[in-house]
């Protein structure tokens, strides 16, 4: 079964950190790019970060640049998006994504979280 699931949300403070985990299960596929994007109340989704993994590129929306970090550790098939200094603005359902292709059958396809909520106070 492919399928991804976030957790790490929760409530916290303006100013505080927080850690989010992405655990992947994707078969026979292989990641080419994922991304953290989160969607806050009365707002479309929106993309936070993305990594990619043939260029090893990482794109930041322009309101988190130097506060929140995507990575991955390969061994354990999980992503992260480390979280700092989070603002109120931050809060929003966030949701991961990978772009994943399977090799002997030349295939891609698209996976999204369940999402995990994430709420900061002032």
């Amino acid at each position: 079964q492919v399928q991804l699931v976030e957790s790490g949300g929760g409530l916290v403070q303006a100013g505080d950190s927080l850690r989010l985990s992405c655990a992947a299960s994707i078969s026979t596929f292989s990641i080419n790019a994922m991304g953290w994007y989160r969607q806050a109340p009365g707002k479309q989704r929106e993309l936070v970060a993305t990594l990619t993994s043939g260029g090893r590129s990482t794109n930041y929306a322009d309101s988190v640049k130097g506060r929140f970090t995507i990575s991955t550790d390969n061994a354990k098939n999980t992503m992260y998006l480390q979280m700092n200094s989070l603002k109120p603005d931050d809060t929003a359902v966030y949701y991961c994504n990978a772009y994943l292709w399977e090799q002997v059958r030349d295939r891609y396809l698209e996976v999204w979280g369940q999402g995990t909520l994430v709420t900061v106070s002032s």
